[in-house]
């Protein structure tokens, strides 16, 4: 498929990554196994990129904005929504007069329009976020496999090109990813407050209990596990998408709130029908998800 200056020959294409953490690395993976021309590595920390390119990653690894990156058809961004705007805006005197960069931030806000008002001519911004995460952080948690099966968010803005959506959804779906939806920014970041932040909070505000204590291990079962899974998480990237995020993630707090009084209500008034019905309810739900 080849769409205007947008190419699915993924062999022809040189791609740069920013960020050589978790989900950069698992890019940096996912590129080598679709075979990509070269893959260009940009990070603030040298010795990650020695990492990148000791694992066979990168082809090359830069510290920052350089003249490499002209090499790159496309760059995604890897690191935070501010370190992204920072990024691009040292970086647009070197790229491609058609480069296509898109992100992996799991927040929007007005970032797509701040990026695209750093670019110039056909060079363009295209908001993308896999949801690919996995326990922990680091290029060492990286890997591939993280893209099978995961859903894909294309966040298109009002100045983005139908080819610039189409390329990456094609993009999404030769990284292995599942389903891929496409919706605006606001209704993103919307939806996000409850499928992402909010487990996030829960697991860390269930770890941090305190009926949790040092035998707490040996208590443990499946539900636990799952339940916590997300707690083992980069504080400084995820306090900063939980601030970006702050007025939807308060919304979904007070409506996790109403669902707790529920469960103390019908506790203290010794009423099994009302626990049956919110279990029944969020059974049915449950399986219609999967």
């Amino acid at each position: 498929m080849e769409s205007g200056f947008r190419s699915t020959q993924w062999r022809q294409l040189t791609f740069a990554v920013v960020g050589m953490g978790l989900i950069g690395g698992s890019y940096a993976k996912a590129l080598r196994r679709l075979g990509v021309k070269k893959i260009i590595g940009v990070d603030t920390d040298l010795q990650a990129l020695r990492q990148a390119q000791q694992q066979g990653l990168v082809d090359v690894g830069i510290v920052g904005a350089g003249a490499e990156l002209g090499q790159a058809d496309v760059v995604i961004c890897s690191v935070y929504p501010a370190a992204t705007l920072g990024f691009v805006a040292s970086a647009a005197a070197f790229l491609k007069g058609d480069v296509l960069i898109t992100d992996a931030t799991g927040i929007k806000g007005s970032l797509p329009e701040d990026v695209q008002g750093l670019l110039t001519g056909r060079m363009e911004f295209i908001a993308g976020h896999p949801m690919a995460g996995r326990q922990g952080s680091g290029l060492g948690m990286s890997q591939a496999e993280i893209f099978d099966g995961a859903n894909y968010i294309v966040v298109p803005a009002a100045f983005n090109s139908r080819e610039a959506v189409d390329w990456l959804q094609a993009f999404a779906r030769a990284l292995g990813c599942g389903q891929v939806v496409e919706v605006a920014a606001a209704e993103h970041d919307r939806i996000i407050a409850y499928t992402s932040n909010l487990p996030h909070a829960l697991a860390v505000a269930l770890i941090n209990s305190a009926s949790y204590n040092e035998h707490t291990k040996y208590f443990i079962a499946g539900s636990f596990r799952d339940g916590t899974r997300v707690a083992d998480i980069n504080p400084y990237l995820w306090s900063d998408l939980f601030l970006a995020n702050r007025d939807n993630v308060l919304q979904e707090l007070a409506a996790l709130r109403q669902q707790l009084d529920r469960w103390s209500e019908a506790l203290a008034a010794n009423d099994a029908e009302a626990l049956q019905q919110m279990m029944q309810a969020a059974a049915a739900k449950r399986k219609d998800l999967y």
